[in-house]
């Protein structure tokens, strides 16, 4: 089975530059990565309009018949769930991987009145608006991967969605789950899962 392009979105007050430790090695086991640096993508920009850049990068930089794979990485969820279920990226991206990212909102965000911070609140309308169908999301391979001991993701659980299939494994830090070599793993493990295969799991 052939690999599909990968696609990376990073969270906030990053750039695609995080990704360097899990991209090398993804792309010595045979896949090709992608990713942009979103502007501005310290909460002042509402993340609807940075899924917007995310379209534009995909149009530009993949042929228009070619499918791909997501991966969004904390923020990088919220926005790379705004691509899918609001600006049609459900139609190519046949799997999804978020890692630490808060689908449901988190505490955190209260620490900042910057728009894009405003919208990872618990039950803002941005995160209601995407969880009121989340089950667009079934039509797709998604995989969300979380640690319990996330001090970013409050509470940790938010990762967890109603769909797809939840990967919990215990890294110590936030930003640690895109260089622990178990993240990464899982993400190959998910980026070569048949696309109709669907299941949940715990990894402690």
């Amino acid at each position: 089975m052939p690999l599909n392009p990968v696609v990376l979105v990073h969270g906030i007050t990053d750039t695609f530059a995080l990704f360097k430790t899990m991209t090398n090695q993804l792309d010595r086991l045979g896949w090709e990565t992608y990713g942009l640096d979103l502007l501005p993508a310290n909460g002042d920009c509402e993340l609807d309009r940075l899924a917007k850049q995310l379209a534009e990068f995909v149009e530009a930089n993949l042929p228009l018949n070619q499918p791909f794979d997501l991966i969004g990485f904390s923020m990088g969820g919220l926005v790379s769930r705004y691509y899918l279920q609001r600006l049609g990226g459900i139609d190519r991206v046949q799997r999804f991987v978020s890692i630490s990212a808060p689908h449901n909102g988190t505490i955190a965000a209260y620490l900042s009145q910057r728009p894009g911070c405003l919208q990872m609140r618990p039950n803002s309308g941005f995160i209601n608006d995407l969880n009121r169908d989340v089950q667009m999301l079934d039509r797709i391979n998604f995989t969300s991967i979380w640690t319990p001991l996330d001090g970013i993701i409050v509470p940790a659980n938010s990762s967890v969605l109603p769909v797809g299939e939840s990967i919990q494994i215990k890294v110590p830090l936030h930003a640690w789950m895109v260089t622990d070599k178990r993240s990464i793993n899982l993400v190959a493990e998910a980026l070569r899962r048949p696309v109709c295969d669907r299941h949940s799991s715990a990894i402690q």
